[in-house]
């Protein structure tokens, strides 16, 4: 059974169709990497996982699970499934990195505060921010605010994390702390869904490479056999490019 699924799924914005009959199968434990050019259809998937699309034909499944995105309470079940890391850091600028950290399962899930502080506390701990806690975002490099947002996201205590670009808005000389950190994540067994443009990241960590197109599944496979022998012309294409750059 697959963790999460998208079988032939279609969604749009207004008139402007985004996705157009997606379906690819994430396992539990897998860490399935989106790639493609801009405008493909890469966010809007987590978008439609996250609840904030309805599609408009197809099905989702998680844990073989159909959502019924039209029934406010099963949507919200599978919202608690997914925790989401954006490339915009988001933080609280007048909280320090713990209490960002803490927040949302002490007022949205009514966890008690000082369970919750001390699982923030080691959270922040394991992605290299032990020494943090009382930091305020302007007191910390963009690397370390992405970090504490990713500790944020794992406070959830999600099923599946969402990625979606969580490097492009660093510096490059921070890119490397921040792939570090999602690496032991993924040496944890962490379900991950990655949204990349860091190619060479994207091929040494995935166990599937999905590569999109005009808002669809142009082709999925395991990352060597995209990027060394693609078999569809567009992937091919695509690959090329990045390739030489």
């Amino acid at each position: 059974m697959r963790h999460v699924e998208l079988a032939d799924v279609t969604a749009a914005y207004g008139r402007t169709r985004v996705l157009d009959g997606v379906s690819f199968g994430v396992d539990r434990g897998q860490i399935v990497s989106l790639i493609g050019p801009s405008g493909s259809g890469k966010s809007t998937i987590l978008r439609v996982l996250t609840g904030l699309l309805k599609p408009q034909a197809g099905q989702v499944r998680v844990g073989g699970e159909p959502v019924d995105f039209a029934d406010r309470r099963r949507l919200r079940a599978m919202r608690a499934r997914f925790a989401v890391v954006f490339q915009q850091f988001n933080l609280f600028q007048n909280m320090t990195a713990l209490d960002n950290v803490s927040i949302a399962p002490i007022k949205v899930g009514g966890r008690p505060r000082r369970e919750v502080e001390a699982e923030g506390a080691a959270l922040l701990a394991r992605v290299g921010l032990g020494g943090k806690l009382k930091a305020y975002p302007d007191e910390l490099s963009g690397g370390q605010q992405q970090r504490v947002a990713i500790a944020r996201a794992l406070a959830l205590r999600p099923e599946v994390l969402l990625l979606d670009e969580v490097t492009a808005s660093l510096d490059p000389e921070l890119v490397s702390e921040v792939l570090d950190t999602i690496r032991d994540l993924a040496a944890e067994g962490m379900t991950m869904l990655i949204v990349s443009h860091e190619m060479g990241f994207v091929r040494e960590l995935s166990s599937k490479v999905v590569f999109m197109a005009d808002g669809r599944v142009v082709e999925d496979g395991p990352p060597a056999r995209i990027f060394d022998a693609p078999q569809e012309r567009r992937t091919r294409d695509f690959v090329s490019k990045i390739l030489r750059h």
